[in-house]
């Protein structure tokens, strides 16, 4: 199973975010990790079937209903296998 890594950017942090993804990743099954990073940007960890993977992919542009997503990078990984979703503080 492929791991991916996204750097999200634009108004990302304090708007609700961290916890949409959390809850999209959550309802279609994908594992990983999302937290905010010190340059204003957040980072997720995905891990999912392509179709998941597609679908969170989606969610992860629209962000939350206060966001703004101007950028996302990914990259994909070889990395252990995550169990569930989790938000990091």
């Amino acid at each position: 199973m492929k791991t991916y890594h996204f750097i999200i950017k634009g108004e990302v942090q304090g708007v609700g975010y961290r916890i949409t993804a959390y809850m999209n990743a959550t309802r279609l099954g994908v594992n990983g990790t999302v937290k905010n990073l010190s340059n204003d940007n957040v980072e997720v960890f995905a891990q999912g079937d392509e179709n998941l993977i597609d679908n969170f992919r989606k969610y992860l542009k629209m962000g939350s209903s206060m966001s703004r997503v101007d950028e996302i990078e990914e990259n994909v990984l070889d990395r252990a296998k995550f169990e569930d979703f989790k938000v990091i503080y």
